[in-house]
């Protein structure tokens, strides 16, 4: 089988604090209609994530309008918006740091010399742009909407018997 090269690996990977925030704001999607609020202690043990890296996480999403959070004792944090209002193409531009698949998409670093006649970057900003119209066209809750996998992020024992893509225990 075909294995990608290491360079196109990376260009084809989210960051790890995008796969963390998308897991968080899922996370609290599956739990919006919870009495009390989540809690970055819970979301860090669910999810085997460090609580300082989670806890800028929060500040970053909150600070971008994504998350209510109240501090001290019975705080935690919500979503904002309503789990169909927020799309993923919104989360990951607001996350990511850099679409710049090659040089040529940064006329401030720019040296390569093909860059006038070149489709390369034609062919890499239309893929790019195709991914973020696909995630544009998806919401947290279509994420969580599966009656079976959102049953299973809430099992109360936290271990179901199936092993579902993703799996969030229920917090009481």
């Amino acid at each position: 089988p075909f294995t990608a090269p290491p360079f196109l690996r990376a260009i084809m990977r989210l960051t790890r604090w995008t796969d963390y925030a998308l897991r968080l704001l899922m996370y609290c999607a599956v739990h919006q209609q919870r009495e009390h609020p989540i809690t970055i202690s819970e979301v860090a043990q669910v999810h085997n994530i460090s609580r300082s890296h989670l806890t800028k996480i929060v500040q970053d999403l909150a600070g971008r309008g994504l998350l209510e959070t109240t501090r001290g004792r019975g705080g935690g944090m919500r979503l904002l918006r309503p789990a169909q209002e927020v799309s993923l193409g919104t989360v990951v531009r607001a996350t990511e740091t850099d679409f710049d698949m090659v040089e040529c998409f940064n006329p401030a670093t720019n040296a390569c010399y093909l860059s006038s006649n070149c489709r390369l970057k034609s062919v890499l900003s239309q893929a790019t742009q195709a991914f973020l119209r696909t995630l544009d066209g998806v919401t947290l809750a279509d994420l969580v909407a599966d009656a079976d996998a959102a049953a299973l992020m809430r099992s109360a024992a936290g271990q179901p018997t199936i092993q579902p893509l993703i799996a969030f225990p229920r917090v009481r």
